[in-house]
């Protein structure tokens, strides 16, 4: 009950809450309204509107125990610390719960008035900073697509990435390294073994890749660890191949070999449904029928864009016969279907450019705009082996320092942070709006290096043992708490023993 009594006390506090005695009973009312019937004389503008209702020039005016009113509503005064201390309360309070533009005004919008109460309220909001940190964003995505531009020849700009987490088969592979040709759209569907160091991806990069195409110009990539390796950056900087890494937590800047990943995948669900056996002896029949299918994006297949014509197979069989192609004439049709791909390969581009920014928004920001930054903004990142849904969505501010590229902003990041890539898209960013009444506190969470937050298990509280047909499986109730919000989660005893075990103490 003290608890609840000191609760209510702090509200009171808060929402300047004044109870004087009348009679025997208590009369409660803002202090505020005491304010404004003391501050209304000496307002100018409320006064000259006092005078015409007292003429009865005005009747949406009224005045009620000597206060000016609007159509029953208090009319305020264009103090900002007052103007500001009304809507704190009708916003930030605990009966309030940090509510939109729209609710907001209907709820202050019933007792008050003030001209341009509207966009007070919506400017009023645009700078809390609760706001900016935990509300979702409803607009469109920001940054308009920006494709990378189209080589010039085959296989001298490739793309790449790793399909893992797959079933592990009896030779050992449990992973598929995807290369793809940027140009031709030739794509190599490489069994791999996740266990295997840069050295080996090295060398069967060499083996597979250059023994057949040469050494690219450049490779473009997401930032998985094998391709930020030092290894590999000395490696490939050996060889003169540019690496062209995405940003931080932003797959689609090569969504090309993330599209292939996507067809590949459900390309061996069928070989698997019709064929049986393990994935990888389907798999240089899968590259092949890949390879040879026609592309909406080329209006050809990738070996007809390679080669020059497609592949034999049963179902299209075509042969040269007494037909001989010299020299000359082989170069002209290899240069004029080069041509051609390139011809097709803008057409698609321009397309996708056209649709992908009817649902996105420009968004920019020059060098010294604070921005806060997305937490986890890419879906499957998970807090000790799940999403905990009361984390703030953004961190930050955090000053931009750099402009890289179209859509990528180079962010001052804290040290605690270091370990975080500091080249953000645009789409993960959020514009800082300054308070000027509100001085900035230090988050006192800090991000783990992937974006996403730490929280504690602050103590067990309930034992239990599930009870399974043929084992028991003891299990912890423990809250975990962030910031100031608390959760209870079912764990297993066996992984709160190991992760934390203070707690048994």
């Amino acid at each position: 009950m003290s608890a609840i009594l000191a609760a209510l006390i702090d509200d009171l506090d808060r929402m300047d809450i004044s109870i004087a005695p009348e009679g025997h009973e208590g009369v409660s009312g803002p202090l505020w309204v005491e304010q404004v019937k003391d501050l209304q004389p000496s307002d100018p503008a409320l006064q000259r509107i006092r005078r015409q209702v007292e003429l009865g020039t005005l009747p949406d005016f009224s005045i009620s125990d000597d206060v000016l009113h609007f159509r029953g509503r208090l009319c305020f005064l264009d103090v900002p610390e007052l103007l500001d201390s009304i809507c704190r309360e009708a916003h930030e309070s605990r009966i309030s719960g940090h509510p939109g533009n729209n609710k907001m005004y209907h709820d202050l919008k019933q007792i008050v008035w003030w001209p341009g109460i509207k966009n007070y309220i919506a400017r009023f909001i645009s700078r809390c900073l609760m706001c900016q940190k935990v509300k979702a964003q409803r607009q469109r995505p920001g940054g308009l697509l920006q494709p990378l531009p189209i080589p010039e020849w085959k296989w001298e700009d490739n793309s790449m990435d790793f399909i893992t987490g797959l079933p592990r088969t009896p030779r050992g592979y449990d992973a598929i390294w995807v290369i793809v040709d940027r140009l031709t759209k030739v794509a190599h569907f490489i069994p791999y073994k996740e266990g295997h160091s840069t050295e080996k991806m090295a060398r069967i990069y060499v083996s597979e890749i250059v023994r057949l195409h040469g050494i690219p110009l450049r490779i473009v990539s997401d930032r998985d660890s094998r391709f930020v390796s030092h290894f590999w950056k000395r490696f490939q900087q050996a060889m003169g191949t540019d690496l062209n890494l995405s940003t931080a937590y932003h797959p689609t800047t090569d969504g090309q070999t993330e599209r292939v990943n996507q067809i590949l995948e459900d390309m061996l669900r069928c070989y698997i449904l019709d064929y049986k056996r393990a994935w990888d002896e389907h798999l240089p029949l899968v590259e092949f029928a890949y390879n040879n299918n026609y592309q909406e994006s080329l209006k050809m297949a990738p070996f007809e864009a390679l080669y020059g014509r497609r592949c034999s197979t049963p179902l299209y069989w075509s042969e040269v016969g007494e037909k001989v192609i010299l020299g000359p004439e082989l170069l002209q049709e290899m240069e004029e279907a080069t041509k051609k791909t390139r011809l097709q390969l803008s057409r698609a581009i321009e397309r996708q450019r056209k649709y992908a920014n009817q649902r996105r928004r420009p968004l920019e920001f020059v060098v010294g705009d604070q921005v806060f930054l997305k937490v986890s903004p890419t879906p499957g990142v998970k807090r000790f082996g799940r999403h905990h849904k009361l984390s703030p969505r953004f961190v930050g501010p955090y000053v931009i320092s750099e402009h890289v590229g179209g859509s990528a902003y180079r962010l001052e990041l804290p040290d605690s942070l270091a370990g975080v890539h500091d080249v953000f898209h645009v789409s993960h960013l959020r514009k800082y709006i300054h308070d000027p009444h509100r001085v900035l506190e230090e988050v006192p969470v800090i991000p783990e290096a992937n974006l996403s937050y730490l929280i504690e298990p602050s103590k067990i509280v309930e034992y239990q043992e599930r009870k399974l047909r043929k084992r028991t499986i003891p299990v912890v109730k423990v809250l975990w708490v962030h910031d100031k919000s608390e959760e209870y989660i079912w764990e297993l005893e066996s992984d709160m023993r190991s992760k934390y075990p203070q707690l048994f103490s």
